[in-house]
């Protein structure tokens, strides 16, 4: 439209110059000063408004362009001043500028997005200008990886930490590279790899750094909180039927001294129970010092135990926590003379999670029931088993039960099957899970002859 506007009173001034002088001619042919010189003020006023008409508009392009070389897009030309013509340029001017702030405006915004996501991640990333050194991007990981301030080139990192930087920005790492390097006075190991690539004429390399030292201790802190997670959960098992059983046998002292004819008080019982503490806080203790070094014990604190004197502690030791709750839990034991040889502690230890995992796996059965039965298979292998009515346990997950820390319940610490799996395996026997969903489960102790 712009064009249009222009071309029409370019050609006509064209035209009127062409005609003046074509008068011209004639003037000198005809030999008439008065009439040459009239021509010549005509033409000559025609050529400077052919002049300024160009000039004009020539003038206005090159402010329009000037504004594109400095990047001076905040300036808008007035459209409503001037010729028709230039009207309409400074409109073509004015989208052009606003097409631009646009173009720019989204290159900010996506600029700004990718600064964003980088400086959400724990990799340390920078890109930069192999020749210039100039920096393109780097994120607050990257600087606190290599314990820098703020710096616009990486030769800034060649003065002041010289082994840093030949270590890292003048080898290559196509591959991911493990380092040992020092930052500031501290020995580091990171991981380092880095690619090459190219704008137009420019080669730019982008690095990812990560610290193994920061990510090797936030694990070590996470186990350690897993740890005490764990052992507080396994303490807590142990304690709170020694806890309810201490209860019980306080309430009948107290109701003996209070009034002693009417609540006589059974010594026989009341020794059994103080000894079913005793052993279980001699377990308790044990199987703290034993979980501290699992993973370096050799030989187990074998003895020969019977069966039955096994079943008789868990059972003095269970009952009275069971009557608020109305689980059934009753212990079956087809030879009274079955014997094993474990380390009765451990082996305690493990059977008491079995039954409170039993017990809460009851909570919505309307006969709840647990039973622990000791027996020999066909192979000859004493077998200990605990089987409850429960709500059972889903196929999808039957096969993830073993893995530390996994857990279903709000608040298990994942760890109940874990360790008494590898209990059972110290014991060079298994530990095996048969389950039904909505029916129960039963667990088996497999010990080895």
């Amino acid at each position: 439209m712009a064009y249009k506007k222009y071309k029409y009173p370019l050609f006509f001034r064209l035209l009127l110059l062409l005609l003046c002088t074509v008068l011209l001619v004639v003037c000198y042919q005809l030999n008439n000063i008065y009439c040459w010189v009239g021509a010549s003020f005509i033409t000559l006023v025609v050529f400077i408004s052919l002049y300024s008409f160009v000039n004009k508009r020539f003038t206005e392009v090159d402010d329009f362009l000037e504004s594109i070389k400095y990047r001076d897009f905040s300036r808008l030309f007035n459209e409503k001043a001037g010729k028709k013509d230039i009207q309409e340029l400074h409109k073509s001017f004015n989208v052009v500028i606003k097409t631009i702030k646009a173009m720019n405006n989204e290159k900010e915004v996506q600029h700004i997005y990718l600064k964003r996501i980088l400086e959400m991640v724990d990799t340390g990333i920078i890109a930069y200008n192999t020749l210039s050194g100039k920096v393109l991007l780097v994120n607050d990981a990257f600087k606190d990886i290599v314990d820098v301030p703020a710096f616009k080139n990486v030769r800034f990192l060649e003065k002041r930490k010289t082994d840093l930087f030949n270590a890292i920005f003048l080898q290559n790492h196509p591959e991911t590279t493990s380092l040992s390097v020092f930052i500031g006075k501290e020995k580091a190991t990171i991981l380092v790899s880095d690619s090459v690539f190219k704008i137009e004429d420019d080669t730019y390399k982008i690095i990812a750094l990560q610290n193994i030292d920061e990510t090797i201790d936030h694990t070590e802190s996470e186990a350690w909180k897993k740890l005490l997670s764990v052992m507080t959960h396994e303490i807590m098992n142990s304690i709170a039927p020694i806890s309810s059983l201490a209860e019980t046998l306080q309430s009948h002292v107290r109701d003996n001294l209070e009034n002693p004819e009417e609540n006589p008080l059974d010594v026989e019982d009341l020794d059994v129970g103080i000894e079913s503490i005793k052993k279980r806080s001699e377990g308790l203790m044990m199987f703290a010092k034993t979980y501290r070094s699992l993973h370096k014990i050799t030989q187990l604190n074998l003895s020969t135990v019977a069966i039955s004197e096994l079943f008789e502690n868990i059972e003095n030791l269970m009952l009275p926590s069971l009557k608020s709750k109305k689980v059934v839990l009753h212990f079956e034991l087809f030879d009274s003379s079955l014997k094993v040889d474990i380390d009765r502690y451990l082996i305690e230890q493990v059977l008491i999670n079995l039954i409170l995992n039993a017990i809460d796996a009851t909570e919505n059965s309307e006969t709840p029931e647990v039973k622990v039965s000791a027996s020999k298979n066909l192979k000859g292998q004493i077998v200990l088993q605990v089987a409850d009515n429960g709500s059972g346990i889903p196929e999808e997950i039957l096969d993830k039960i073993f893995v530390p820390f996994f857990t279903t319940k709000k608040n298990g610490s994942g760890v109940g099957l874990s360790l008494g799996k590898q209990i059972m395996l110290l014991h060079k026997g298994k530990i095996q899970v048969k389950s039904t969903e909505g029916k129960g489960t039963l667990i088996s102790l497999v010990f080895q002859n």
